[in-house]
């Protein structure tokens, strides 16, 4: 696990996001349920030592939902108190789904695909939600 200098813990994750398999050019952004928090959230982790958070934030999304990625525009990084207590930062980048397929695991048991207004509302935190409104945001800038 990767710490800053004053023991913040590092993280990176993304924003996921696939055009509709019907065809219309909806939106949807992909959310992950963690059982051992029993939220849904983006997909996450902890950066491994040395680890550039873009790097990290592409391994985690593999790992958590089963999908590659191609990276897009950075979104802003959170900042919050972890569940022990401790200071975390979680970069963040927009990202397009690729190839890929679930696989429940000990991690991440269920994954959605939902319309970013369903996947605002079904977000368990807030500062996640936040994340939602950058993604479209950033994807009409290009």
């Amino acid at each position: 696990m990767s710490t800053a200098p004053d023991g913040t813990v590092l993280a990176a994750g993304c924003v996921l996001w696939r055009r509709a398999p019907w065809g219309d050019q909806a939106l949807e952004i992909c959310l992950v349920h963690r059982p051992k928090y029993d939220d849904w959230s983006h997909p996450k982790g902890k950066l491994k030592r040395d680890e550039e958070p873009l790097t990290g934030a592409l391994r985690e999304v593999l790992e958590e939902t089963g999908f590659t990625c191609v990276p897009g525009a950075a979104l802003p990084t959170v900042h919050y108190t972890d569940a022990q207590g401790r200071p975390k930062r979680v970069e963040y980048w927009a990202a397009e789904a690729g190839e890929g397929r679930f696989t429940a695991n000990e991690e991440v048991d269920r994954l959605l695909w939902l319309p970013p207004a369903a996947a605002h509302h079904r977000l368990t935190q807030p500062r996640d939600r936040q994340l939602v409104l950058a993604l479209l945001d950033a994807l009409h800038r290009t």
